[in-house]
C-alpha cells in the first residue's frame, strides 16, 4: 500500500535505505533507480514520502537534487542526519589477506582512502555502494570486496571484514523528507525554513536581499547558487534558515527578501533534527 511505503534513490541496502528504516521503521522501503523516480513515486501516490540526500559533511552537495526539487511539486516535511559508517564487505570465507579489489561509489572510495592504502587495494568505481555489495555477492570471489553499509552486508549475505572504516569520524549525510502535502510545523523550538529565490540582475542585489536576515538576527545555515535554464545571469539561490515564517524576525527578513528578489518560494517549514546543532557547530565557537 502506498501509505505504508517510503521511496529512496538507490539499491536495497543503500545509505538512503538505511535512513528510511531508521526514521520510519514501520514503512516498506521502495528502491528507485534515479532521484526523479523517487520524486515521481511520491507525486503519483505510490509512496507516502521520500528520503532524499542533499549534502554530506565530506563530499558536499549531492548533485542534481537542488535542480530537481524546485520543479518536483513536493514539499519538505522533515530532515534527518545520518552518521555514515562504512564497512568493508566480502563473501563468506574471505579475509583481509585474500581481498585485492574494493568496489564502491566514488565518494565512498574517497572517504576510505586510509584503509584502501593500508591494505593496498585496487579501487573500482561503482554506480552506488549497495550495487557494489550486490556485485561482490554475485561474484562470490574472496579477492573482491565492497565498501557499503552494514545493512547492505545483511541483505546480500556478506561479512564485514572491518567496520567504521571512514577516514573522517564526522562523516554525516543530511536527508530531506519529501511529501505531496505541505505540513508546516508550528512555531517554537528548532524550526528550519527552506526556500529558493532569484535576485534582480543589478549591482548589490544579493547583498541587499540578504541584509534583512542579518539585521533581524536570523541564522542562515545554507546558501547555495546555481544556474537555471543555462544562463549565467539567471542565478537561483537555495537557502536554509533557522526560524519560522510566522515569527517576527524571519517574517521581517522574508519581507525584505521579497522586495529585492524576483521570486521566492518556500519549500518547507519543518522541525530541525537533533544533530543539526552538533554538525553545524564550528570548532572554537
Amino acid at each position: 500500500m502506498p501509505e505504508n511505503t517510503i521511496a529512496f534513490q538507490g539499491a536495497p541496502g543503500a545509505y538512503s535505505d538505511l535512513a528510511c528504516r531508521r526514521v520510519f521503521p514501520e514503512l516498506r522501503t521502495l528502491p528507485c533507480a534515479a532521484f526523479e523516480d523517487a520524486f515521481a513515486a511520491v507525486r503519483d501516490g505510490r509512496a507516502r514520502c521520500a528520503m532524499i540526500p542533499v549534502e554530506n559533511s565530506v563530499a558536499g552537495r549531492v548533485a542534481d537534487v537542488h535542480h530537481l526539487l524546485p520543479n518536483s511539486g513536493l514539499h519538505i516535511v522533515g530532515e534527518h542526519y545520518e552518521r555514515v559508517h562504512h564497512h568493508l564487505l566480502a563473501p563468506k570465507g574471505a579475509s583481509l589477506d585474500t581481498v585485492k579489489v574494493v568496489r564502491s561509489h566514488v565518494h565512498a572510495l574517497s572517504q576510505c582512502r586510509n584503509i584502501i592504502r593500508e591494505l593496498g587495494l585496487q579501487a573500482v568505481v561503482a554506480a552506488d555502494t549497495a550495487g557494489a555489495a550486490a556485485e561482490v555477492a554475485r561474484l562470490n570471489d574472496p579477492s573482491q570486496a565492497a565498501i557499503a553499509s552494514e545493512l547492505a552486508g545483511e541483505i546480500y549475505g556478506l561479512q564485514s571484514l572491518r567496520r567504521n572504516i571512514e577516514d573522517a569520524a564526522h562523516n554525516t549525510t543530511r536527508f530531506l523528507i519529501l511529501s505531496r502535502e505541505e505540513k508546516r510545523v508550528s512555531p517554537g523550538g528548532l524550526v528550519v525554513t527552506s526556500f529558493v529565490f532569484r535576485v534582480r540582475n543589478v549591482p548589490a542585489a544579493l547583498y541587499k536581499a540578504l541584509g534583512g536576515f542579518a539585521t533581524n538576527g536570523v541564522n542562515m545555515t545554507k546558501l547555495e547558487s546555481y544556474m537555471v535554464d543555462g544562463f549565467f545571469a539567471a542565478t537561483q539561490f537555495w537557502a536554509d534558515v533557522e526560524g519560522h515564517p510566522d515569527e517576527r524576525p524571519l517574517k521581517l527578513a522574508l519581507e525584505e527578501l521579497r522586495f529585492f528578489s524576483k521570486e521566492l518560494h518556500i519549500f518547507g517549514v519543518y522541525a530541525g533534527h537533533p544533530l543539526r546543532k552538533e554538525v553545524t557547530q564550528v570548532e572554537g565557537d
